[in-house]
């Protein structure tokens, strides 16, 4: 059964990089997922190399990301105003991105949703605009390759709170990244509590630097959440990462005494 007639359908969800490499991405339904499909056959016949050799899923969208970067190199779309090309007869748009004269984005980086040919520009130019927000507001405003290497578990979260199967879940940028993080947090969380458990339980030797400082009797478990929300070094996400331990961590030794 088909989708219903307004709900945008996405065939695929890249995050370039200035070279046009793939940092991050997903492909939806039946395009480039399989050699007997269509939107395969089309890529391959657009491609020289495919032509050439057996070739696999994966080949087949190289090939088309490198047909994307010859047509989106050089424009720089500004966050607000996303930029539309068309590809193997695919609507792609797109945010970021840097010009050859060094103006443009906050970043290198390219957020790149891809729909078929009939879907609505603005509708896709509105969805990518969303994401880029959100991976803006994530990397803390530097959307440079470096970055988005160096917190991919974020920028895979975003894309599974942003799109499942090819429907759109959510386009508000805060609501996203809010989601990201939470998802994050619960993580982490989650993982520190097993830690906890394998390695505490020996005659309350465990006790963190703050806890020691605060002789015990001090602020409550969210009172070091502000500090280190404070810490100018951190990024959002490190901060209400350490913030999530450090509290499970004194409800912890609170059950315990």
């Amino acid at each position: 059964m088909g989708l219903p007639p307004l709900l945008p359908k996405i065939d695929a969800i890249l995050v370039l990089d200035g070279d046009g490499n793939r940092l991050a991405g997903k492909y939806y339904g039946d395009f480039l997922t399989s050699l007997a499909s269509a939107s395969s056959r089309t890529v391959a016949a657009s491609s020289e190399e495919t032509k050439s050799k057996s070739t696999t899923v994966e080949d087949l969208r190289a090939a088309f990301e490198r047909n994307v970067q010859s047509k989106v190199v050089g424009i720089a779309a500004r966050p607000d105003a996303a930029e539309v090309v068309t590809v193997n007869g695919r609507t792609c748009v797109f945010c970021g991105g840097t010009n050859p004269h060094g103006g443009g984005g906050q970043g290198d980086v390219r957020v790149v949703h891809v729909g078929p040919p009939n879907e609505s520009e603005l509708v896709l130019a509105h969805l990518a605009e969303g994401m880029y927000g959100a991976l803006s507001h994530l990397m803390g405003g530097a959307t440079d390759r470096t970055m988005v290497l160096d917190n991919l578990e974020l920028v895979f979260l975003l894309i599974d709170e942003h799109c499942d199967g090819g429907i759109i879940l959510e386009t508000d940028p805060s609501k996203l990244a809010s989601s990201v993080l939470l998802r994050d947090d619960e993580g982490r969380g989650m993982q520190s509590e097993h830690d906890m458990m394998m390695g505490g339980g020996g005659g309350g030797g465990g006790m963190p630097m703050g806890s020691q400082a605060q002789g015990g009797g001090g602020a409550p478990p969210g009172a070091v959440s502000a500090a280190a929300m404070m810490g100018s070094d951190m990024t959002l996400g490190q901060a209400f990462r350490q913030a999530r331990d450090q509290l499970i961590t004194g409800l912890a030794q609170r059950d315990g005494m």
